[in-house]
């Protein structure tokens, strides 16, 4: 999997000294609120949940050529970003979370935009994001990426915005 770098961040592969802060992040109500699909949708998760969901994030670079990266900030793990994609997903997803003591700092949207621009320089099928109708950060993050709405999409029990990605940057 490529690094990239931003102005703040480095987008790298996980590693195992991840695991303490990414099963904190999983663990927090308030991170969680948003996030998954079917019975897991908005529960926090286990330690062993989140192991887990780290070596099913790294295992789909090795399938599939994407995934998502670890995101480092001043030399500590905050979050996670990429391009979500597993097996019965109906298309890519631009997805991410960032720790909620980092929220507000636009670190996300840093992520963001620079998964978005691999993807558009790499992938060959369009990019979306689904967002739950409640979350308001995600859905202007994604107008502030050029992404538009395009009605609902049922997600194995959960409803979600679908926001479409231009193919390129303008």
């Amino acid at each position: 999997m490529p690094v990239l770098r931003t102005r703040r961040l480095v987008l790298r592969g996980f590693i195992e000294a991840d695991l303490d802060d990414f099963a904190a992040m999983q663990a927090d109500p308030e991170f969680m609120r948003h996030l998954g699909v079917g019975e897991s949708a908005g529960k926090p998760r286990t330690r062993s949940e989140t192991w887990t969901s780290m070596a099913t994030q790294l295992g789909q670079w090795a399938l599939r050529g994407r995934g998502f990266w670890a995101l480092e900030h001043e030399g500590r793990f905050i979050g996670r970003a990429g391009i979500l994609h597993p097996e019965g997903w109906p298309m890519p997803e631009l997805a991410y979370g960032i720790a909620p003591a980092e929220w507000g700092r636009g670190l996300a949207f840093e992520a963001a935009s620079a998964v978005l621009g691999w993807a558009q320089a790499n992938l060959s099928e369009p990019v979306v994001s689904f967002v739950h109708p409640g979350n308001l950060r995600s859905q202007r993050l994604a107008q502030r990426l050029g992404a538009e709405q395009d009605g609902m999409i049922g997600l194995m029990g959960v409803q979600a915005q679908l926001w479409r990605y231009p193919a390129s940057r303008e």
